[in-house]
């Protein structure tokens, strides 16, 4: 699959799902929505690490920017 996720998606996911890890350890989150958060997290978590998010995919989106080509990629 080809990537379309940019740096910033990454890191915002990723910071996301580490604040639903870290509320639901401390007890602040519980039962059912805890349980929810956490499955949340473990997609972003996977979906940021593979560069990857495939409900893009139908609405052409990409947070990917657009590279310029360097001299050596001619």
């Amino acid at each position: 699959m080809k990537s379309n996720m940019g740096t910033s998606d990454r890191l915002i996911r990723l910071t996301i799902a580490a604040a639903f890890v870290v509320l639901y350890l401390i007890g602040i989150i519980k039962g059912t929505t805890g349980l929810v958060l956490i499955g949340i997290s473990i997609i972003f978590v996977l979906t940021s690490l593979v560069s990857v998010c495939p409900l893009y995919f139908p609405f052409g989106m990409s947070t990917k920017s657009k590279s310029t080509k360097r001299i050596s990629d001619r």
